[in-house]
């Protein structure tokens, strides 16, 4: 007889060697549970992470080695990890989970997936895909002391998203424009502004879209005239020349501007303007090298000059390199990314000294913008062990016996609080759409075909109003048709996007469809859904939202919710008040109605449309706290 645990008489161990299953994340949790795949003999696990090993990660990252430095977290535990168990099998990749080679169909074919990340960005997309793509999600995270693991199926459990995330800090756009005061200041600077206007989404974009203030909106004008020069130097990226333009017109040209504001600088000393070619002949006798690679020094005004230049060759080749083979020359800010984070960061040093502020090293900038906060062994340790533990009652279906685990060492109750798994939210923006996948074919599908053969015929929408949406916007309403005869692909729709279809109506729910590339042409029409029966297809109808009390009357309103906690920075939530439990939410939230603001000792958000993280950003710069 097999000593091996078991389920109903069949040993969760065997299931576990006939399993794939998808690891994103080889920090200090992936270290961690990485090697308990392996012991307990997952048959195939595979590997994302972006980063690569720094010195600051061998205090807990047991996997990792001083010789290991600079190298890649995915490549290196494999190689370690595979010790163990030379019996299964781990497949790294080091890329970023986001990547297009990872679409929805890559993500079917795992039996699991562990989530072990340090940011918000990438949770909710690994969260999106693994609806998209039907299959489980573990999801963890860990802050300083504390711990969570939490099982997510898509239908059966809450998703990621179901509860909304704390507000984050936002800072008002003339301090970040105009008047900077802390080091945190000049780094959204860079990180939300300079490199989204130089590299990011879209010519007509902004980091600044919203205001609420009279300032701000002059402020607003005042960007969107910067932004056209911005996007006139944009075009020179990848020649000798871009350098100097950029610096000469953010470190120079709009500072004489700022400076020529003298109310503005009654109370405060006025930030000095450099000039390009005095600088680089200071500069000139610097080894770019040894600068570059020293991430612990606070870096002189001429070594981030040194820095800026040379992160701005490598982010310019990488732009040409992506114009050449016909993909989008996009880049964003990602912690894990050396060129990103060395043009943030020599960015936000050259203007800290323009405005008096004291310099950073590259290392604590990444602690910044990276939102960092420090994590513990034995922390990572526990909620590894505990995503084991989760994942035997996955592979057996028992998602009834599955629970979201708090791990809170400080409570002055048990180590390990425990609830079972929340039901899907239905109000959550992600998980309570109802979600389908369809076959495209990209090189004839236009938007009336979409609308037509697959909204209306096979969706049985007919002749129902409906609006369609990308994450940009909205593409199709009933008042919206002059999209419809361009092919999806000219409108910016490709494998693995998502177009949400809603009701104008309001009766039934919105529906999210996956894309996906047909491998042959489609025969009949160039669009078709990818369904798991022959049944026809049902949209929900949107649940009914309860009245609630507003002095005395009732309203169909909403309450507006207000977290009167510290913010989190997204990875481990609180441990949440379960309607089973003895606690009541009253001592974690308020709630109020709309509007009735007058009570003291309350934190009121602004009143920005709040995104599908609970997150509003209007007249503010926004970042995770």
């Amino acid at each position: 007889m097999s000593s091996d645990p078991e389920f109903d008489g069949v040993s969760p161990l065997t299931e576990a060697k006939k399993s794939r299953v998808l690891m994103v994340g080889a920090g200090g949790i992936g270290c961690e549970l990485l090697k308990n795949l392996v012991l307990t003999g997952f048959g195939e696990t595979h590997i994302v992470d972006l980063d690569t090993i720094d010195l600051s990660n061998l205090n807990r990252q047991f996997l990792f080695r001083q010789e290991h430095i600079k190298k890649s977290k995915a490549l290196v535990a494999t190689e370690a990890a595979q010790k163990f168990n030379p019996n299964v099998k781990i497949v790294p990749y080091h890329a970023n989970i986001k990547d297009p080679q990872f679409n929805i169909e890559w993500f079917s074919s795992f039996r699991i997936v562990f989530n072990a990340l340090d940011n918000l960005e990438a949770r909710r997309h690994v969260n999106k895909m693994c609806l998209a793509a039907d299959v489980p999600l573990i999801e963890s995270g860990t802050t300083g002391f504390n711990g969570q693991v939490q099982v997510i199926k898509k239908g059966v459990t809450a998703c990621y998203d179901c509860t909304a995330k704390e507000t984050p800090k936002s800072f008002p756009v003339c301090t970040i424009r105009s008047t900077p005061s802390q080091p945190i200041h000049c780094i959204v600077w860079g990180k939300s502004y300079l490199l989204n206007e130089i590299f990011g989404t879209s010519e007509d974009e902004s980091a600044f879209d919203h205001t609420t203030d009279a300032d701000d909106a002059k402020e607003i004008e005042e960007l969107k005239r910067e932004s056209e020069a911005l996007r006139s130097i944009r075009q020179s990226v990848g020649t000798p020349e871009f350098s100097e333009a950029l610096f000469q017109k953010v470190f120079n040209t709009d500072i004489v501007r700022l400076r020529s504001m003298e109310d503005m600088w009654k109370s405060r000393k006025p930030p000095e303007p450099l000039d390009y070619k005095a600088l680089m002949e200071k500069a000139s006798t610097l080894d770019k090298e040894a600068v570059v690679e020293d991430q612990q020094k606070v870096w002189t005004l001429e070594e981030n000059l040194i820095v800026f230049n040379d992160s701005l060759d490598r982010l310019g080749k990488r732009v040409m390199e992506s114009k050449a083979a016909g993909q989008d020359a996009v880049i964003t800010f990602d912690k894990d990314d050396e060129d990103t984070l060395d043009f943030v960061a020599a960015s936000a040093n050259i203007r800290s000294t323009l405005f008096g502020i004291d310099r950073k090293s590259k290392f604590d900038i990444k602690q910044m913008a990276g939102n960092i906060i420090p994590a513990i062994a034995t922390t990572n340790a526990i909620v590894a062990g505990l995503c084991v533990l989760e994942a035997f009652k996955v592979l057996k279906g028992q998602y009834s016996q599955a629970k979201e685990i708090f791990l809170t060492p400080f409570a002055t109750q048990r180590l390990l609080g425990s609830d079972k798994s929340r039901e899907p939210n239905p109000a959550c923006p992600v998980c309570s759409s109802f979600q389908i996948r369809s076959l495209v074919d990209f090189s004839k599908a236009t938007l009336n075909d979409f609308v037509e053969d697959f909204v209306k015929e096979e969706l049985g929408y007919g002749e129902k109003e409906f609006a369609i949406s990308t994450e940009v916007g909205i593409i199709y309403d009933p008042d919206e048709t002059d999209n419809l005869e361009k092919k999806l692909s000219e409108l910016g729709i490709k494998s693995d996007s998502f177009l949400t279809i809603t009701d104008e109506d309001d009766e039934l729910v919105n529906v999210v469809v996956a894309l996906s590339e047909s491998k042959e042409p489609l025969e009949d029409k160039p669009v078709k859904g990818i369904f798991s029966s022959e049944k026809k297809i049902e949209i929900p109808a949107k649940p009914k939202q309860p009245a609630t009390e507003t002095n005395g009357a009732a309203s169909d309103s909403p309450p507006l919710v207000v977290s009167l906690t510290k913010p989190t920075d997204g990875v481990t939530p609180a441990k949440r008040s379960h309607p089973d439990s003895e606690e009541g939410i009253a001592k974690k939230v308020k709630t109020i109605a709309a509007g009735a603001d007058e009570e003291g000792d309350i934190v009121i958000v602004d009143d920005a449309p709040l995104d599908a993280g609970g997150s509003g950003s209007g007249g503010a710069i926004v970042i995770d706290d």
